[in-house]
């Protein structure tokens, strides 16, 4: 039996071998409290602020801008009430960690919505309008890449606006990390979120870049670590998956970009050759405009709407673990927001499939995961579908 076809890196990625070893002596043998003053709290306490320093260099950071966080969704929450902004503007193709924080602001402030495009861009000639009939100290939260479909949105246009109205921007950078040099000055970004196993990293750990002079209050309080802004323990073994996580990434990121780029040219091919007018592509056509890992199609309704799930679960059974879209709202069989955003039909919206590659995989898995795609869609369909 062949091994499965893992196509879901934007849900999780496998922990790197090398991250764990970096990660053994800590949970072995340097557990230590590090806000105890010990010789293990020492060392433990050395071990996050050496992990800092790191995270910060390939941020092009100050380490005293980074805060550590439990992952990807609490950077997020914390972004959105850190900075104890009167209005928050962002968007309804955003992550649902930002979306539904940004909902529960709304009973604190004043919530605004940016529409997106069909291609699920961020319209920032509205943007503009809006910011400006704000006052200043507004924050807008819009994300480099989309979780679902890979758009690119242009952060740094995004910023020049903000800022021009006296406003800052949060960027949920999450599923750019492992493919762009998130450099915070160059993006312009005043608070930015990552997580740890989104990079080949651990879960449970995630990093909230705060730039110096942003407002910012932590809305977890209990204790004075990460300098008041984020109160609890810190899992230090994690802390430290995360730094080696980002090393490996920022020294291997240009072949690791150049490799998932042709496997998704690759597998967008085939998915056109193989299924053709049956499939409409969420994700952009253009290089520039879509991130290198994910490819995201529909299967629009003809004479009856497609079960999406049922195409999840043939490619599972066919031995391909893919998705529809966000891993936060699995198990649902609600329709996709952010299709929903982009102007689809709630029954295309439906039957998406997302698939996300990863440095691990290979032409040969490429291959296979489309030819099993084609044998779902017969199924599905109920009947033969041609190929070119």
């Amino acid at each position: 039996m062949r091994p499965r076809i893992y196509l879901d890196h934007a849900a999780t990625t496998p922990l790197d071998p090398r991250v764990f070893e970096a990660m053994s002596p800590v949970l072995k043998a340097d557990f230590g409290n590090a806000s105890s003053v010990h010789s293990l709290g020492r060392k433990a306490r050395y071990l996050v602020e050496d992990a800092r320093e790191r995270v910060a260099s390939h941020l092009g950071a100050q380490a005293s801008e980074i805060v550590f966080t439990s992952g990807g969704t609490e950077a997020n929450n914390a972004a959105i009430y850190g900075p104890g902004s009167h209005t928050v503007i962002s968007n309804q193709a955003e992550h649902e960690s930002v979306l539904k924080a940004v909902a529960a602001f709304g009973k604190l402030g004043r919530v605004s919505n940016v529409r997106v495009g069909s291609d699920g861009r961020v319209d920032l000639k509205q943007l503009e309008q809006i910011v400006a009939e704000e006052k200043p100290g507004c924050l807008v939260s819009l994300m480099l890449v989309n979780n679902e479909t890979g758009v690119v949105n242009d952060i740094r246009r995004a910023a020049e606006i903000v800022h021009a109205a006296g406003g800052h921007l949060h960027c949920d950078a999450v599923q750019a990390a492992t493919f762009e040099p998130l450099d915070v000055d160059s993006l312009g970004v005043d608070l930015m979120s990552l997580s740890g196993h989104k990079l080949n990293g651990p879960k449970g750990v995630g990093v909230l870049y705060v730039r110096a002079g942003t407002p910012f209050k932590g809305v977890t309080v209990g204790g004075s670590q990460e300098r008041g802004r984020r109160a609890g323990t810190e899992n230090v073994a994690a802390i430290v998956g995360m730094a080696k996580a980002m090393d490996l990434s920022r020294r291997e990121m240009e072949e690791t970009r150049k490799h998932i780029r042709a496997l998704q040219s690759m597998l967008l091919e085939r998915i056109r050759d193989l299924l053709g007018s049956r499939v409409v592509f969420n994700t952009p056509k253009e290089d520039h405009l879509r991130a290198p890992h994910i490819i995201n199609i529909s299967f629009p309704p003809e004479n009856r709407a497609v079960d999406g799930e049922m195409i999840l679960l043939g490619l599972d059974l066919e031995g391909v673990c893919a998705s529809s879209g966000s891993a936060c709202t699995s198990g649902t069989i609600l329709p996709s927001h952010v299709l929903l955003a982009m102007g689809r039909d709630e029954d295309t919206a439906k039957a998406s499939v997302r698939f996300s590659i990863g440095a691990s995989n290979t032409r040969d898995e490429i291959e296979r995961a489309a030819d099993a795609l084609k044998r779902v869609a017969v199924r599905v369909f109920e009947e033969r579908i041609a190929v070119d």
